[in-house]
């Protein structure tokens, strides 16, 4: 079985060699609709669009687009895990939609003052159907709770062994929130990767974190979601 860095290392290594309208009538009495909030009116994608955080509200970050080029796999059904129960987990990793989104988003955060080559920041938003979002968040528990002992994660484009997975406390964020680490090895080098999946109503944000440069250059990293950053997407999200 090949063992394959996370996306993330690939793509620090090649850093390197978004309506408003009136109210409708009811058919029921005729009278007129409320006008529905912006955000519902909305198309999914440009409802995700104005719920990700910029740079103005993420002082000293980046913000930048995602590129899959170099990505495990480029969609969900691209990607499975040797253990089924870990999927949801694989798919958070991977910046991959989870469940049956309406639409998904993905950005990434990087210091300034550390351009793209330490740690970096995804940042995955996907909005759901009514109830789609409440399973993706039970889905992912469910898995943190069977996955300890690790898992593979397997894409059209690799593999990534995951050696253990750890439930991670972390600030109460949302309506419902939770938090993991995960560990992998490249080289014999062991590395930490945390994440945090949060749900505000129909719209799920996950949060991963991973200093790829460190990874290729073989040294031991542990790369933690910047608190003040996730603070900052978290409250957009409402």
């Amino acid at each position: 079985m090949n063992r394959c860095v996370p996306a993330l290392t690939v793509l620090c290594l090649a850093a390197l060699t978004a309506c408003g309208g009136g109210g409708e009538s009811d058919n029921s009495t005729g009278e007129p609709r409320p006008a529905a909030t912006p955000s519902e009116q909305a198309a999914p994608a440009e409802r995700l669009a104005g719920l990700m955080v910029t740079p103005a509200e993420v002082k000293g970050f980046s913000v930048q687009p995602y590129d899959n080029e170099f990505a495990l796999a480029e969609s969900s059904s691209d990607m499975t895990a040797d253990k089924p129960a870990c999927a949801p987990l694989a798919l958070a990793m991977n910046q991959l939609p989870l469940g049956k989104p309406q639409a998904d988003l993905t950005r990434v955060l990087a210091p300034e003052t550390q351009g793209p080559s330490g740690t970096q920041t995804y940042v995955t938003l996907t909005t759901y159907a009514s109830g789609g979002a409440q399973a993706v968040l039970t889905d992912v528990k469910k898995a943190v709770d069977m996955c300890g002992d690790g898992f593979t994660a397997k894409g059209s484009d690799g593999s990534t062994v995951y050696d253990s997975v750890t439930a991670e406390d972390v600030a109460p964020a949302g309506e419902e929130t939770v938090g993991f680490t995960a560990t992998t090895s490249y080289q014999g080098v062991s590395h930490t990767l945390h994440t945090q999946v949060v749900r505000t109503g129909d719209v799920v944000g996950v949060y991963f974190a991973a200093n790829g440069l460190a990874i290729a250059n073989g040294q031991a990293s542990d790369a933690k979601l910047p608190a003040a950053a996730m603070t900052a997407q978290t409250a957009k999200l409402g």
